[in-house]
């Protein structure tokens, strides 16, 4: 198979979806690498690292998309790039389609097979390929709210852990999956008071086990929610329902309740956001204010640490790419019901059942629109 890796063209996006030491996996595999010049570059890999371990370097993104029958990529295409898919080509990357109706019907428009990292699912629930981006983007999000408290930058100039003699500044966390369990622990090391909330009893038990009471753990409703982001500095939003669109959880009478300075940042943007104030914003335009709160919003929070993204990233999906690779959609989607679960649209259809609930589209099965 020819795997083609464009560079990333989402604003201030420098992640790549294979690093050189998985492109030679995958040529080593007897398949062919096309990377489009400088498509590393910014994850800190020349085109060099690339031609030296056998990937084929060509100068523009149209090379790219002309010629490979599997397409990899970190974000959700860009519309140019939408234009630029074939009828039958597989598109392996973070789709977040539930958040854009627009981008599904493209990709529909297409024909495209659109194979999302974020719904690639395990037995037991879990999301192997979303994993590694939800730890950095939970790790990420206590670590920009601590500098957006700062008063120069629109916060209320407090230290997230205080000092002797006064206090530190409350965290909340809202889900306890993979991102909010992340931001939690960076904050409890930075000596903020940290409070989670999640309906899972199982993910509470589990902080609370490993931590052994450093972070307070509350079963989430509506009123426990409401008492606590009152109190809190710093408010992180980590809810998620694979696939779907985030439920909006924190209202905007929770966020006008807030004290003026807070911050609240959204980890579940990509997916329209736990906050009912929340828009997207970008790396060069991170945050706005919304009933003196600052709201961070940022929809591809781990892109501003391309290297250690891209490392994890790769890591993570490498296993799937050889697979649907060495056996072709038909062979790696019969073979692995992970890779099953991750198919969001193919031939003009959707084929993920909470894609298209959430956008209310058709929902047809995989084995009516593939044949298998």
């Amino acid at each position: 198979m020819i795997v083609g890796v464009p560079t990333e063209i989402k604003t201030h996006e420098y992640r790549v979806a294979l690093t050189p030491a998985a492109a030679r996996e995958v040529v080593e595999r007897g398949h062919e690498v096309l990377l489009q010049a400088g498509a590393g570059v910014g994850s800190g890999h020349a085109d060099e690292d690339y031609a030296a371990q056998g990937a084929r370097i060509v100068p523009n993104a149209e090379d790219v998309f002309e010629t490979a029958e599997m397409i990899l990529k970190v974000k959700e295409p860009q519309p140019a790039e939408v234009a630029m898919l074939s009828p039958g080509q597989v598109l392996f990357t973070y789709l977040h389609l539930a958040a854009s109706k627009d981008l599904t019907v493209s990709l529909q428009e297409s024909g495209a097979i659109g194979i999302a990292y974020e719904t690639v699912e395990l037995s037991d629930g879990s999301l192997p390929l979303l994993a590694p981006m939800s730890e950095i983007a939970g790790r990420m999000a206590t670590q920009v709210g601590a500098y957006f408290l700062e008063k120069a930058e629109g916060g209320r100039g407090i230290l997230l852990g205080g000092i002797p003699g006064v206090m530190p500044a409350k965290v909340v966390v809202v889900g306890a999956g993979m991102a909010g369990a992340n931001a939690a622990v960076i904050a409890m090391g930075m000596q903020a008071r940290v409070v989670a909330l999640d309906r899972s009893a199982e993910k509470l038990r589990r902080l609370n086990s490993l931590y052994l009471g450093h972070i307070m753990t509350l079963s989430s409703n509506r009123l426990t929610l409401e008492e606590q982001v009152l109190d809190a500095d710093l408010v992180v939003g980590a809810a998620l329902i694979p696939g779907a669109a985030a439920p909006k959880l924190v209202t905007e009478d929770m966020i006008r309740s807030m004290r003026p300075g807070s911050v609240v940042v959204d980890i579940s943007i990509d997916q329209g956001g736990c906050f009912e104030t929340s828009r997207p914003t970008s790396h060069d335009d991170p945050v706005y204010e919304a009933h003196g709160v600052v709201h961070y919003a940022v929809t591809n929070i781990p892109g501003a640490v391309p290297h250690t993204s891209t490392y994890g990233l790769t890591n993570a999906t490498l296993p799937y790419i050889l697979q649907i690779a060495d056996l072709g959609v038909e062979g790696a989607v019969t073979a692995n019901r992970a890779i099953r679960s991750g198919l969001n649209v193919a031939n003009g259809a959707v084929v993920h059942a909470a894609v298209a609930d959430s956008l209310g589209l058709e929902h047809h099965t995989v084995a009516d629109v593939l044949g298998f």
